[in-house]
C-alpha cells in the first residue's frame, strides 16, 4: 500500500512554486527577467476628489508631470518582459537598486520595506482559475510615496484590482477622497480578499472527496488529496507572510501611512487571519481524507475476505462430504463400506444432503450477522 501511494504521488503535478533565485556571487541590483515574461503595459490613474484621469501611457517618462501634483497618482505596470522600460522606470520613481531588484524579480516573500521618502510592500495574489479547481499565483509589489503608488505585476491577464478601479472611475466610497495610502490599502484589502474565492473552491472540492473517499474511493481520490495539499500549502506560504507585513504597517511608525489608514489596516489584517484559519483547516480536512481513504480501502479488503471466508466455510463441509464419497469402498467385503453405494436415491440424498448443509450455513451466517455489508454507508 506505501509503495502504491509512492507511485501516485511521483504522478501528482507540482505546485507552480515561484524558482528565481540569484546565482552565487550575483551583484546585488541585478534584474533577472524571464524570458517568456510578456512586455510591460502602463495604465496611469491620476484623480482627486473632482477629476480623474485614466490612460494607457507609452513610456516612463510620461509619469514625471504627475508625480509632483497634489492629485493621487497610481502607475500600473502589468508585465516584466522589458529590462529598458523597468529600469527607466526606476530613474523616474528615483528608486534604490536594490528596491527595483525586488520588484522586478520575482518570488520574493511578502514584506515591508521602508526607505525613507519610499514605502515597498511585497504581496502575493492569487486568483482562481475558470472551470476548475486552482488558482493563479503572482507577485504583486508596491512601491508607496507622498502622492503616488506604483504597481508592478507579473502579466495582466489576472489580477483582483477591477473592484477598486471601478470605486476610482465612478467616484464610490471615499477613494477618491483620500491620499495613496489609503488606495494601497484598498489594493492590499483586495487581495486578501481574493483568496476567499479561491479557498470556497476547495472547501467544496474537499466535500465532494469525502463523499467520493467513503462510498468510491479510487487510486485517482488519492491522487487528487495531494494535490489539494501541495495547492494549500502554496497558498500557506503565500499568505502567512502576507500577515506579518500588514502587521508591521499597522506596528510600525512609517510618515507615509496615516493614523486613519491603519485602522482600516487593522480590519485588513482580520482578513488574512481568517483566511489563514480557513487554509489551516483545510489542510486538517486533508489530512484527514487520507487517513479517511487508507480505512476505507482497508475496510473495503476486509468485506472481501470476509465474502470469501463466507464462500470457504461454506465448501468446506461439501468438500469434505464430496471426499468421503469419491473413496473406494468395496461393498462385497463388508456391508459397512459405504452401503450408501448401492442405494437407488443415493445420489439425489448425497446431494440433498450437501444443499442442506449450505442453506443451515447461509442461515447461522445470517443470524450472527456475518453476511451484512458493514462497509455500506447511506448518503443523508
Amino acid at each position: 500500500m506505501i509503495s502504491k501511494i509512492r507511485r501516485l504521488t511521483k504522478k501528482v503535478r507540482k505546485p507552480n512554486f515561484p524558482d528565481f533565485y540569484h546565482q552565487p556571487g550575483t551583484i546585488p541590483g541585478t534584474l533577472i527577467i524571464d524570458e517568456d515574461a510578456e512586455a510591460p503595459v502602463i495604465v496611469l490613474f491620476d484623480y482627486n476628489q473632482t477629476n480623474f484621469i485614466r490612460k494607457q501611457i507609452a513610456t516612463p517618462e510620461e509619469c514625471l508631470i504627475y508625480l509632483d501634483a497634489e492629485s493621487v497618482s497610481w502607475v500600473d505596470v502589468q508585465g516584466l518582459g522589458s529590462q529598458d522600460i523597468l529600469q527607466r522606470l526606476g530613474k523616474v520613481f528615483e528608486l534604490h537598486p536594490l528596491v527595483l531588484e525586488d520588484v522586478v524579480n520575482m518570488g520574493e516573500r511578502p514584506k515591508i520595506e521602508d526607505y525613507e521618502d519610499q514605502l515597498l510592500i511585497i504581496a502575493r495574489m492569487v486568483v482562481p482559475k475558470e472551470n476548475t479547481c486552482g488558482f493563479y499565483s503572482e507577485q504583486v509589489s508596491f512601491v508607496l510615496g507622498k502622492h503616488y503608488l506604483l504597481t508592478v505585476q507579473e502579466e495582466p491577464e489576472h489580477d483582483c484590482f477591477d473592484s477598486v478601479r471601478m470605486r476610482i472611475d465612478k467616484g464610490k466610497g471615499i477613494i477618491r477622497k483620500e491620499d495613496a495610502d489609503y488606495l494601497a490599502y484598498a489594493l492590499l484589502d483586495a487581495i486578501i480578499d481574493g483568496f476567499f474565492p479561491v479557498l470556497e473552491l476547495y472547501g467544496e472540492r474537499i466535500e465532494e472527496l469525502e463523499e467520493e473517499v467513503i462510498l468510491k474511493p479510487t487510486p485517482q481520490t488519492l491522487q487528487q488529496i495531494y494535490q489539494i495539499r501541495r495547492e494549500l500549502l502554496q497558498l500557506r506560504r503565500s499568505i502567512w507572510p502576507q500577515r506579518d507585513a500588514i502587521n508591521a504597517l499597522i506596528r510600525d511608525s512609517s510618515d507615509l501611512i496615516s493614523e486613519d489608514v491603519r485602522i482600516y489596516l487593522r480590519d485588513c489584517y482580520d482578513h488574512t487571519v481568517q483566511v489563514m484559519d480557513m487554509v489551516e483547516t483545510y489542510r486538517e480536512l486533508a489530512s484527514g481524507l487520507m487517513d479517511v481513504y487508507l480505512s476505507a480501502v482497508s475496510n473495503k479488503m476486509n468485506e472481501i475476505m470476509k465474502l470469501l471466508t463466507v464462500v470457504s466455510a461454506i465448501f468446506i463441509p461439501l468438500t469434505f462430504v464430496a471426499g468421503i464419497y469419491g473413496m473406494n469402498f468395496n461393498t462385497d467385503k463388508s456391508p459397512y463400506n459405504m452401503p450408501e453405494l448401492n442405494w437407488y436415491w443415493g445420489y439425489p440424498v448425497c446431494l440433498a444432503l450437501m444443499v442442506a448443509i449450505a442453506v443451515s450455513l447461509l442461515i447461522l451466517f445470517w443470524r450472527r450477522g456475518w453476511l451484512a455489508n458493514f462497509s455500506s454507508i447511506k448518503r443523508d
